[in-house]
């Protein structure tokens, strides 16, 4: 049984108390809490390198200034260590985030669920802290479901899923279909690369619809 939780992620999980009879809201980070590609920009720039939006995907999208070539899949690993290890605490945070989780807060708990490597945890946390996002965090490695199941096990009241990456939609309602999923990119640019998530309920486009809709829920039933 969750056998395919990552061996990093299991003593996160097994830390955390959640209360089962509460709502539960689980949010990504990056692109839904942060303004990740507003960050790796400024980044790449450092490294003479751009991103081209030609895709929603990293890999073939980083290109050297000095010839436009894309750089190799293990340089884009490389990079992202580098750059999470740099800017992971001091990434700007998305419009109205903040004020969004702690309106939710008050009628659900509230996990955060990042795929930042685990070892950045601390720094990722350190982030949500100084953006006034001081929730728990699970550093996750891999695909999302079976920690979504882990974490609404035996959850006698609603949960919801946030996430910008279509796959993880997909994961959650492989492994956890009773969680209802909300399909948010807080990048404009990176928005309208890509349509609603196959296996998302809904795509929102920002946090007062994200509150506005995960609330009408708790409190009628209703979307």
């Amino acid at each position: 049984m969750f056998s395919g939780i990552h061996e990093d992620v299991r003593p996160q999980l097994e830390m955390l108390e959640i209360d089962r009879n509460r709502p539960l809201v689980i949010t990504d980070a990056d692109e839904v809490l942060f303004n990740f590609m507003v960050g790796l920009e400024d980044f790449l720039e450092t490294r003479e390198l751009f991103f081209d939006w030609a895709s929603f995907a990293l890999t073939g999208n980083i290109r050297r200034i000095s010839n436009k070539q894309p750089i190799e899949q293990q340089e884009v690993w490389d990079l992202l260590s580098d750059f999470f290890d740099q800017r992971c605490a001091v990434l700007p945070a998305v419009e109205g985030a903040a004020e969004g989780l702690a309106s939710l807060s008050k009628h659900a708990q509230v996990v955060v669920l990042s795929n930042v490597p685990p070892k950045y945890a601390a720094k990722r946390l350190e982030g949500l802290k100084d953006k006034g996002m001081d929730f728990p965090l699970i550093a996750n490695v891999g695909s999302k479901g079976e920690v979504v199941r882990y974490l609404t096990r035996d959850l006698k009241a609603s949960a919801y899923f946030i996430d910008d990456i279509p796959h993880n939609h997909s994961s959650v309602n492989q492994h956890a279909a009773h969680v209802h999923r909300l399909h948010y990119i807080a990048d404009d640019r990176l928005s309208k690369l890509l349509g609603p998530a196959e296996h998302c309920h809904t795509r929102l486009y920002g946090w007062p619809d994200i509150c506005a809709h995960i609330i009408r829920h708790i409190e009628t039933g209703e979307y």
